[in-house]
C-alpha cells in the first residue's frame, strides 16, 4: 500500500509536467518571422496627398511601434544617401536603438541588369555597387534587384542577358557576404518558369529570388496574370532569406482572418492562407515582409491588419 509521502510525490510530479510542457512551447521557434517593407510607407515618405507624412529616418521606430523587429529598406527613400556615411550611420544607430534589424535594400532606378547593350549592362552593375556597400554597412543580408531586359527581345535572349548581369553582380555581392535576390516585378520577370530559368543560367550561390505575393502581372495593359500560387511554388527552391507578403486591402465578410474590430475579414484579391502555407510547406523559416499597397486603409492600419493576418495564419498552421 502506498505511503502518504509517496502519494504526495505522485501528485507533485503530475502538476509539474504541464509546466515543463508550457515552457517548451513558449520557446518553440516560430514557423516564420515578420518584417516590414518600407514601401508600405511610400505614400507618407513621398508626402502624397491624403497620407500621414513620414520621415525615412523614422522607419525603424515605426516598425517597432507595431511590434516588428526586421525592416526592408527601399533605396528610393534615400536615393542620394548611398555614399553618405554620416546618414547611413544615423540609420544604423536608429535601428539599433529600436532593437530592429536591417534585412535588405530594395534597389530600383539603377538601370537594367539584362540590358542588351554591354556598356549599359556594365554601368547598371556599377550603379548597384554602392547599394551593396550600404547594405553591408547596415548589416543586411541582401539587396533586391530587378532582372529587366529589353521586352522586345525573345524571352530566351532576355534570360541570358539578365543572368549575365546577375552573375557579375553576385560576384561583387559575394565579396561583401551578401545575396543578390530578384523580385517578380512585372513583365517577363513575373513568369515563374522564366525567372527560375534565369536563376539556373546565373549559376551563382549568391543569387536568389524574393517572391512577391502580388506581382504576377506579365502584362498589366491586357491583364495577363501568371498564376501566383504556381509562381510562389516555383520560386521557393531559390528563396534565400526574404519573402514579400504583399497585401492590398482587407475586407469584411467570409474568411478566416480577423480584422481589428474582430469581425471576419479577408484580403480582397489574394488567398493569403494558401500563399503563406505554400511558403511554410517549402521549409522556409525566415522573415515574411509586410508590403501593404492598398487604398482602403491608412498605411499604418494596412500594416497592422496584414501583420494580424500573418500572425493568425502562422498560429493556425502551427496548430495543424
Amino acid at each position: 500500500m502506498p505511503t502518504r509521502r509517496h502519494l504526495l510525490q505522485l501528485a507533485a510530479s503530475a502538476f509539474a509536467a504541464p509546466v515543463v510542457t508550457r515552457a517548451a512551447d513558449a520557446t518553440k521557434e516560430p514557423l516564420f518571422k515578420i518584417s516590414l517593407a518600407e514601401w508600405s510607407l511610400n505614400k507618407g515618405i513621398f508626402k502624397k496627398a491624403g497620407a500621414e507624412p513620414v520621415e525615412h529616418l523614422d522607419f525603424a521606430k515605426i516598425a517597432r511601434s507595431v511590434g516588428i523587429d526586421g525592416i526592408e529598406y527601399v533605396n528610393q527613400m534615400f536615393f542620394d544617401k548611398a555614399n553618405d556615411n554620416a546618414y547611413l550611420s544615423e540609420m544604423k544607430t536608429r535601428a539599433e536603438g529600436e532593437g530592429v534589424k536591417g534585412l535588405l535594400i530594395m534597389c530600383d532606378r539603377e538601370g537594367n541588369l539584362g540590358d542588351p547593350d554591354e556598356a549599359k549592362r556594365s554601368t547598371t552593375i556599377e550603379n548597384h555597387l554602392k547599394w551593396l556597400d550600404a547594405a553591408a554597412f547596415l548589416g543586411c543580408h541582401s539587396i533586391r534587384v530587378n532582372a529587366a531586359s529589353n521586352p522586345k527581345l525573345p524571352a530566351e535572349e532576355q534570360a541570358k542577358l539578365a543572368a549575365d548581369g546577375l552573375h557579375r553582380l553576385c560576384i561583387e555581392g559575394d565579396k561583401r557576404g551578401l545575396f543578390v535576390v530578384v523580385e517578380n516585378h512585372g513583365g517577363t520577370s513575373s513568369n515563374g518558369k522564366w525567372l527560375t530559368q534565369v536563376m539556373k543560367l546565373a549559376d551563382h550561390p549568391r543569387v536568389g529570388i524574393l517572391p512577391d505575393f502580388g506581382n504576377f502581372y506579365t502584362n498589366r495593359e491586357t491583364g495577363e496574370l501568371y498564376n501566383p500560387y504556381q509562381g510562389v511554388r516555383e520560386f521557393m527552391p531559390w528563396v534565400k532569406q526574404a519573402v514579400s507578403a504583399k497585401a492590398y486591402d482587407w475586407d469584411t465578410g467570409a474568411g478566416k482572418f480577423y480584422t481589428e474590430d474582430r469581425r471576419e475579414g479577408r484580403e480582397i484579391s489574394l488567398d493569403y492562407r494558401r500563399l503563406v502555407e505554400t511558403v511554410v510547406k517549402a521549409g522556409y523559416k525566415g522573415y515574411m515582409g509586410i508590403e501593404y499597397e492598398g487604398q482602403k486603409h491608412t498605411e499604418i492600419e494596412g500594416i497592422k491588419r496584414t501583420k494580424q493576418a500573418l500572425e493568425e495564419v502562422r498560429a493556425e498552421l502551427s496548430a495543424a
